[in-house]
């Protein structure tokens, strides 16, 4: 008993020490968290989505989730690297208004001259133990130090894949402004972000209005967490308007009424970039399936939709491509096109182009 005694406080005191590393971030404290609490949406020390949002469907919880990864699709990894394309900023600094979409929900925007980059990671690993979370051979084709300045980091939420700790940190003296949700600011401030270059907002609260750009927080269902404690901080959408063009970005999200309400307050879209990958039955609230994409771009409005959270990492149990593949037999007869570019690629805004016809992952 003295040894199990022994051998149980020792691996508290190593988890806790493991969680004591920077990579965790820090939770809010202070004004911060005083403003949080302010939230509708904040009840009992944690925030809530606008519907019920269990974490688990159909039954599933954490042990049979975990067991079911170990049993995951043979094909969840691509077999060979995929096909991508290193762009050259330099080159790049007179285009108006494009954007790049460097694998799973990674992007860069450059609208009227300013610079827009949501969700970046480029680590090859991510995730605190970096234990299946590799990248896929041929995505990493960037380093952060290769990017232009930031105009505006906008990160959605606090997970690891999403606010990558190594990725940020690089960026950290090439960033201007970073728009996030209420708390997660509180990790930004801790790894060295100014805390006047940190905006945090609520949902529909707007986060930046000048020289002819607007961004605001918008609705998305899903949850939050880098540690031990969920939805501590509050997760989102991003809705970016210039005079030319209104684009949707929403993040992680499962399928509910926001999507209506958006398109309802905002009228149609220009572009939407929208989940479809890392799905399952077992956290169907959480996930969007490929055919539920076609149905919030609807609803959205949105006149194409570019398809993200795919090929870079295998967070689920389908094979790598089946988003893509579900997602383009979905939209067939519908009337918004799909934007599928190679990792890398560039993207005119003023005048994209519908699904990629060569549809590149038909030859991996």
């Amino acid at each position: 008993m003295y040894i199990f005694l022994v051998m149980t406080f020792s691996l508290i005191v190593a988890a806790g020490m493991f969680l004591q590393q920077p990579m965790f971030g820090m939770p809010a404290k202070g004004e911060r968290k005083k403003r949080m609490q302010q939230s509708p949406h904040y009840k009992n020390g944690s925030f809530r989505n606008l519907s019920p949002t269990p974490n688990f469907t159909n039954g599933a919880n954490f042990f049979t989730v975990l067991r079911d990864f170990f049993r995951a699709h043979p094909n969840r990894v691509p077999p060979v690297p995929l096909p991508a394309v290193k762009p050259n900023f330099k080159s790049l600094s007179g285009n108006k208004n494009y954007l790049i979409w460097f694998g799973h929900s990674s992007i860069f925007l450059s609208l009227n001259g300013m610079n827009i980059l949501i969700d970046p990671v480029f680590s090859s690993l991510i995730g605190p133990l970096n234990t299946g979370m590799k990248a896929f051979p041929g995505t990493d084709i960037i380093h952060p130090g290769e990017l232009p300045e930031i105009d505006y980091l906008l990160i959605t939420h606090d997970h690891w894949d999403h606010l990558d700790y190594e990725t940020v940190i690089a960026l950290k003296n090439k960033t201007k402004k970073v728009l996030t949700g209420l708390g997660t600011g509180a990790h930004l401030e801790y790894w060295g972000f100014p805390q006047q270059d940190i905006v945090e907002g609520d949902w529909e609260e707007t986060l930046v209005t000048e020289k002819g750009l607007k961004i605001s927080a918008w609705y998305a269902r899903h949850f939050s967490g880098r540690g031990t404690k969920r939805n501590a901080n509050l997760w989102l959408a991003f809705i970016i308007e210039t005079p030319e063009m209104k684009i949707y970005h929403g993040a992680d999200s499962g399928f509910d009424s926001h999507y209506q309400k958006a398109g309802e307050k905002f009228g149609s879209f220009d572009l939407a970039i929208l989940e479809n990958g890392q799905y399952n039955l077992n956290w169907q609230y959480i996930h969007m399936m490929p055919e539920e994409v076609i149905q919030a771009g609807e609803a959205l409005g949105a006149k194409h939709i570019l398809p993200v959270h795919w090929g870079k990492f295998a967070l689920s149990h389908h094979p790598w491509d089946e988003p893509i593949r579900r997602l383009t037999r979905a939209a067939t007869g519908k009337q918004v096109s799909l934007i599928i570019p190679k990792i890398g690629e560039v993207v005119a805004l003023d005048a994209p182009e519908g699904k990629t016809r060569e549809d590149w992952w038909d030859n991996i």
